[in-house]
């Protein structure tokens, strides 16, 4: 299948590596070019618009959020100028459910197919081929759709007919990491001060009773202080936490948990985490307990 993919970021690179793997003629498009070279050596073409990129069967977007999203994909040289009748656009961003629901609007509009297909994984999993895909839209857009994420993922979720379900099962998602990733920190820092060694600590839980992926992964990078460079930037974190309550007060669903690790990513952000990965929240309650 003849695709394109706009956004060639730590998520995005992943992607469009695997399509061309899989066999995929793929037309690459970033605002900095020099991040879409590995991707040339592979194979892929470079678009110089986001209507190039757009003009195949099929145009994934991975970026970072609703501001970049709507400027690639409406106005001149856009996603929607250049894809064609017909044609699918694939959106993995992490977005609000208010801009998915304009998207899908748009793109019927305009005679073009649109899902919601948002990814749970890091960058080393995008890499791999082994994200989780949480998908939405109409059924022959999934089914035309279906190929392509499963030369990028290890299994396709499929929720609803909406799209924007999809973003928000995934704002949920994130919810409940960065809620594990607090967690963390907090049990952390209180085992620690006690004197008790943090990576022995993360051994045993991941060892028992919490040995699911996020405990392991986010476990060790709070334990490491690995926070550089960034899988997921913290100013991401802030925003999805803000976009999840959004999501809250359109439902009117009270939040509190989320409310309070926004402040706690601002908190971050104030102390000049902006270019850590957003599991450094889980260094406060150490720095709180003057233990940093």
């Amino acid at each position: 299948m003849k695709v394109g993919l706009i956004g060639t970021g730590n998520m995005g690179s992943g992607l469009a590596a695997n399509l061309i793997r899989a066999g995929h003629t793929v037309t690459v498009y970033n605002r900095t070019r020099a991040k879409a070279e590995p991707l040339l050596a592979l194979g892929a073409t470079f678009a110089e618009t986001p209507a190039d990129a757009a003009r195949g069967e099929a145009v994934f977007t991975m970026l970072a959020n609703d501001h970049a999203v709507e400027s690639i994909v409406f106005g001149d040289d856009s996603v929607i100028s250049g894809l064609a009748k017909g044609s699918l656009h694939i959106s993995s961003s992490t977005i609000s459910i208010d801009l998915s629901r304009r998207l899908a609007t748009a793109h019927a509009d305009a005679g073009q197919r649109y899902i919601a297909a948002p990814v749970l994984g890091r960058p080393d999993a995008a890499a791999a081929a082994k994200l989780f895909i949480i998908a939405a839209g109409e059924v022959d857009a999934l089914e035309m759709a279906a190929p392509l994420l499963g030369a990028i993922g290890q299994r396709t979720f499929v929720i609803s007919d909406r799209p924007e379900a999809a973003n928000l099962v995934k704002l949920s998602a994130n919810f409940l990491i960065a809620n594990v990733i607090e967690s963390l920190g907090e049990a952390i820092a209180l085992v620690s001060k006690g004197g008790v060694d943090k990576h022995d600590y993360i051994e045993l839980l991941t060892s028992t009773l919490f040995a699911a992926p996020v405990y392991k992964t986010y476990g060790t990078l709070v334990a490491n202080a690995q926070f550089e460079p960034p899988g997921f930037a913290a100013p991401l974190g802030l925003k999805d936490m803000r976009l999840a309550l959004a999501a809250g007060e359109e439902l009117r669903v009270p939040l509190p948990i989320v409310s309070l690790l926004r402040d706690r990513y601002l908190a971050l952000l104030a102390q000049g985490g902006d270019n850590l990965d957003w599991s450094a929240i889980g260094s406060l309650a150490a720095k709180d307990a003057g233990k940093a």
